[in-house]
């Protein structure tokens, strides 16, 4: 048993052709289905935070989607797309979709809004307030949701060997033609491509992070330690409130300083 998880590192190496063609085709699935989710779940989440309202549809979508077992979805959806590709690309939807809604939810709801107040006031329209306002801030909280939602797609994507998706499951499922050797190596293939995706995303993540947004969480966590991942969301919307409340402020100011020129000038001729 023991020899089997050496033995697999062999079996990778003399079959690096067939994994790699597994490998090729569990992303290609993977990639399929975390696009769509990121299509449906990224523009809706924006709409219900913008408009600050349907919070439970959100919540409940979420909740629903993270509850459906995907293995019996997928044999619900036997009868109806039979096997293949299509049936698991729209059971990983329904797996990522959640995460990347509700990321997006909070991420455009949490956004100051005394900053959104003062786009508007300065003549924004609702799109040039989402875009320019809302958004930026909200970047590195939705790409947290798409970062869960790819690890979630691409280790439930192994589910598509025993229902015709192909994958590296074709091999993970299938013990009596590729042995025990091939099922460890598959599965190691498959934790690095996890580990990679979630690697990749972070730093996605990071480059789209404002910078006084970094910085703030940098302080906090000299302060406080390393935070979990709730503390992390809640250090993200505190510096995004700082660096929103430290534009507002120097717009403030700017408004401040031409309103009292006038006085000055008088002041002067007098």
């Amino acid at each position: 048993m023991s020899n089997s998880f050496v033995k697999a590192f062999t079996f990778i190496d003399h079959r690096h052709s067939l994994v790699i063609n597994r490998m090729v085709s569990h992303l290609e699935v993977s990639a399929k289905a975390v696009a769509i989710a990121i299509v449906v779940g990224v523009p809706l989440g924006i709409l219900l935070g913008h408009l600050h309202r349907f919070s439970f549809l959100a919540i409940n979508v979420s909740n629903i989607g993270r509850a459906l077992p995907s293995f019996g979805l997928l044999a619900i959806l036997l009868p109806v797309v039979g096997i293949g590709e299509l049936n698991i690309i729209i059971v990983l939807v329904v797996l990522a979709a959640p995460p990347i809604l509700t990321n997006t939810y909070v991420a455009v709801d949490q956004v100051d809004a005394d900053t959104v107040d003062a786009a508007k006031g300065i003549g924004l329209r609702p799109w040039q307030v989402v875009a320019k306002v809302e958004l930026p801030p909200a970047l590195p909280l939705i790409f947290a949701g798409i970062r869960t939602a790819a690890v979630f797609v691409i280790a439930t994507a192994t589910l598509g060997g025993v229902f015709g998706g192909g994958g590296l499951g074709d091999i993970i499922s299938n013990e009596a033609s590729y042995g025990l050797d091939g099922v460890i190596g598959a599965s190691y293939v498959l934790i690095a491509l996890a580990f990679l995706s979630q690697g990749l995303f972070l730093i996605v993540e990071r480059l789209v992070t404002p910078e006084g947004m970094r910085q703030g969480i940098a302080r906090r966590r000299r302060r406080i330690g390393k935070p979990g991942f709730v503390q992390t969301m809640r250090l993200q919307a505190s510096a995004s409130h700082e660096a929103q409340t430290f534009v507002t402020d120097n717009e403030n100011s700017t408004e401040g300083d031409v309103d009292t020129s006038p006085q000055l000038e008088k002041g002067r001729s007098t």
